[in-house]
């Protein structure tokens, strides 16, 4: 009886969420998981995208109906968890495999240990397996961006960002089952 009720209010909560706040620019598993999850709960909603989750969390703070959706593996998403225990909750979670991961360039590059490498900090050990030389960035996303601006050699991405920039396909590492987190206003 209690599970029932228990469940029954989590159904309810879950079908106010009409917002997802999530990490960006465009292209992000993040972004993808935040579509799959309204899709599953057969909910209409909006996604917003912020440079990190952080910034995106002073957003879920602010608005109704709203929720934080993370990767289980963002850095520093435990300190989202703890830091916010008071008006922040664990609500939701489920897997859904990201884009494939790649290591992409401007042209195809010959991979060398001098590459400068762009990459988010989650995926930073792919990149680690081909060039120690890293510029760390705030998403997948962002990392096909700084490549196309010359601001690094190469960059681990999405395939997703990777065609939408016109970035050339060195490596395709495949998809990864990846856990996504989604955090309700209490």
């Amino acid at each position: 009886m209690i599970v029932a009720e228990s469940s029954s209010k989590k159904n309810k909560q879950l079908q106010k969420i009409s917002i997802i706040h999530t990490l960006g620019p465009e292209g992000t598993n993040c972004e993808k998981a935040g579509y799959l999850w309204f899709e599953r709960q057969s909910i209409q909603g909006q996604v917003f995208l912020h440079q990190t989750l952080e910034e995106a969390l002073v957003h879920v703070k602010e608005t109704e109906s709203s929720a934080l959706l993370g990767c289980a593996v963002y850095p520093y998403l435990h300190d989202i968890v703890f830091k916010n225990l008071t008006s922040l909750e664990l609500v939701d979670s489920f897997i859904m495999p990201t884009y494939n991961m790649v290591l992409a360039s401007k042209e195809e590059v010959i991979t060398n240990n001098n590459l400068l490498i762009a990459s988010h900090p989650a995926p930073v050990d792919l990149a680690h397996s081909i060039s120690p030389n890293v510029q760390l960035v705030n998403s997948n996303a962002q990392a096909a961006i700084d490549c196309l601006e010359g601001k690094a050699d190469a960059c681990i991405t999405t395939s997703k960002a990777a065609n939408e920039q016109g970035l050339t396909v060195v490596k395709d590492f495949g998809e990864v089952p990846m856990c996504f987190t989604l955090h309700g206003r209490k």
